[in-house]
């Protein structure tokens, strides 16, 4: 299966809100800009929440069909292994790949020397159009690119080919090694790439780690020049791979924890434009945050729930954190005690927790504890579903404006 130019994962933790989110990409494709949804949840959230791959894809199917879209769209068997994949078997046509735990697991002796050998032709000055500096590879280079990557691209693709010999109808393949404490350079994501291609795996989007820090619900932190050349360079290393290696010519960079990262939209735009390059985004996240903040809006029960949540996840901020250490930077320091919240009216929760860096009451570390909280809601059962459903008005205005305007807009307009 061919996935669109641009591509944003949506879906949402708890399967409510998928008429309001196509409703924001009917909008972006009214204004000329077609993006496909991609419905994604990982193992990992179904297990906290207690739901199943399957619901996923009836969410999506449902909503699908409630908007009228008549464009493809796909269900993502999110950051799933050997352990995890066939779980998502039946349901989803999408996968990706995640490979980024094996990450300098050394690849055998033979393989890696059979990888520099074949790499022979790269040694020396390597011209890439875009990159105005020639990269400078040696074997030494090559040497450690494949005893740090090899084996996780080897274990991509023994996941692929599992995947290809029990699933009989065509998917779409996303390898991620974003999930690691260090940032892959063009040059290596260049023959990770390679090795990719060696594997016969049909990537479509690839995700990287990149500079600077992709926390959970947050803005993007670091060094905004340098993340601007870095993914103008990933754009031109993609492309010299897809006509170099034989990889599907629609691969794309896949950018992971991309929800709210305001600050490098502008650069990402403009890149895509300069290189007409496809992204693949993910969104979903925030889709739970934009819940929240409908319920503190509507008053009465669904702000009481919305402080429950709030005072429940503060208790519990060591055990909520633990699974996305690598991508949240809370100071416990600075969120607001529990018997202050409680006294808070319904716009001072939505000015604390919307993400407007503009309005001196937003609190990103109340932000990103809410972000990991869902389990909260999860186990509130009947009570927190009722209230979404109640509710659903002013919660999907809240979706659709954070999705178009928030990050569609910025990023493809």
């Amino acid at each position: 299966m061919q996935l669109g130019k641009y591509s944003m994962g949506i879906g949402d933790r708890f399967g409510h809100q998928g008429k309001a989110q196509l409703a924001a990409l009917k909008r972006a494709n009214e204004a000329g800009v077609e993006i496909t949804p991609v419905w994604n949840k990982s193992h990992r959230e179904h297990l906290i929440i207690g739901t199943h791959p399957a619901d996923v894809r009836e969410a999506a199917d449902a909503a699908v069909a409630a908007m009228a879209w008549k464009n493809p769209y796909f269900v993502d068997a999110d950051h799933v292994n050997l352990s995890s994949v066939d779980l998502f078997l039946e349901t989803s046509d999408f996968f990706t790949l995640d490979v980024a735990e094996s990450i300098g697991e050394k690849a055998g002796d033979a393989d890696i020397r059979s990888f520099i050998e074949r790499r022979a032709q790269f040694l020396g000055g390597l011209v890439i159009h875009d990159i105005e500096e020639p990269l400078y590879i040696t074997e030494r280079l090559i040497e450690d690119i494949a005893v740090k990557y090899l084996f996780s691209v080897q274990e991509a693709g023994r996941i692929y080919r599992h995947l290809a010999k029990k699933k009989t109808s065509p998917f779409v393949v996303e390898v991620s090694l974003d999930e690691t404490d260090t940032p892959q350079s063009p040059v290596e994501l260049l023959f990770i790439l390679s090795a990719i291609a060696d594997e016969n795996i049909p990537v479509q989007t690839i995700a990287p780690k990149f500079s600077g820090r992709f926390n959970k619900g947050v803005d993007y932190e670091g060094d905004v020049d340098l993340f601007g050349g870095e993914f103008r360079h990933d754009l031109a290393v993609v492309g010299y791979a897809t006509r170099n290696f034989g990889l599907p010519e629609s691969l794309k960079l896949s950018v992971h924890s991309g929800s709210d990262k305001f600050a490098i939209y502008g650069l990402i735009r403009d890149a895509l434009k300069d290189f007409d390059a496809g992204l693949h985004l993910k969104t979903a996240g925030t889709t739970w945050l934009e819940e929240l903040i409908g319920l503190a809006e509507a008053g009465g029960d669904g702000l009481a729930i919305a402080k429950d949540i709030y005072a429940a996840a503060y208790a519990r901020i060591d055990e909520l954190s633990g699974p996305y250490e690598p991508v949240i930077d809370i100071d416990a320091l600075r969120l607001p005690a529990p018997e202050d919240v409680f006294r808070w009216d319904s716009q001072t929760f939505v000015s604390t927790l919307r993400h407007d860096q503009g309005n001196a009451a937003y609190n990103r570390h109340l932000r990103q504890l809410l972000h990991i909280g869902y389990k909260i809601a999860a186990e509130m059962g009947d009570r927190f579903l009722k209230a979404l459903k109640a509710h659903e008005a002013v919660i999907a205005k809240n979706v659709t404006a954070n999705l178009y305007e928030r990050h569609i807009v910025p990023l493809f307009f």
